[in-house]
């Protein structure tokens, strides 16, 4: 008899759960358990991502590019998932009872997830470059090509009919982005970073939680906003705090809503 075909195992392959509000309280208090339980590994993630919030911005002021200003800082949060890689380290860490170590934490940003997380990276970013490009695509068409400075701009978009018109339009448009990035993002992150999966099946995944219990995501998605708008009003000091306890969060939200199947 001839050698004997090799029988491969297929790998579990990654299935949206239905999930209830009580799912997203119970992620978001245990994300904050676990803020509270490493308050060094959030505080430095959550200093990491404010201070490149804190330069950029003291970068276009400096540059007098002071349109893009609101849209660089409201986008911003596209990014977020990816820079909070290290919490869920740190959660699933204390989830196993497994030591925490500022060595093992920053290898595993270094190198999980690997290409594929690299790939979610690139299409968020690509989705952060996109609405950059509305924001200034509004801008010319409301105001032309001469730059308002930041003062002026203020002033007018809440004391003419056109600024205000410009300010509600250019948030319809960022939210309708911000709903779709969010769909294909809001577990793919920490899919990537536990398993050995492809950015196109993590966003799927994460797309199939979302509208298939959308009233729960919803409300973590007004979660987020309430959270990252208060991060704003406090010029991202807010996000000292608020970055580790939604990234903690999310790593819960992911536990509760995917499950692994052995693929058919």
């Amino acid at each position: 008899m001839g050698d004997s075909a090799t029988i491969t195992t297929p790998a579990a392959k990654p299935v949206a759960n239905s999930i209830t509000t009580a799912d997203i309280r119970t992620a978001f208090s245990l994300g904050v358990r676990d803020f509270k339980s490493a308050p060094a590994y959030g505080l430095f993630f959550g200093v990491f991502y404010a201070g490149a919030g804190w330069l950029i911005i003291a970068l276009l002021l400096l540059l007098d590019i002071n349109y893009y200003v609101w849209p660089m800082a409201t986008g911003f949060a596209m990014v977020a998932p990816f820079v909070a890689a290290g919490l869920y380290d740190v959660s699933r860490r204390l989830e196993r009872d497994e030591p925490l170590s500022w060595n093992a934490v920053l290898t595993s940003v270094r190198t999980g997830g690997g290409h594929s997380l690299g790939w979610m990276v690139l299409v968020t970013t690509f989705a952060y470059i996109i609405w950059l490009d509305i924001a200034i695509a509004l801008y010319v068409i409301f105001y032309g090509l001469e730059p308002l400075s930041f003062s002026n701009l203020v002033v007018a978009i809440f004391t003419t009919p056109k600024g205000m018109a410009f300010f509600l339009l250019g948030n319809l448009l960022g939210a309708v982005l911000g709903t779709a990035v969010f769909s294909i993002s809001a577990i793919s992150f920490p899919l990537l970073f536990d398993r050995d999966v492809d950015f196109v099946t993590a966003m799927i995944t994460s797309v199939k939680l979302v509208t298939g219990s959308p009233k729960p995501m919803l409300m973590w998605c007004l979660i987020i906003t309430a959270l990252l708008g208060v991060s704003l009003v406090t010029v991202f000091v807010g996000l000292l705090v608020v970055l580790p306890i939604l990234g903690h969060s999310t790593w819960h939200l992911y536990r509760r809503g995917v499950r692994f199947d052995d693929a058919a």
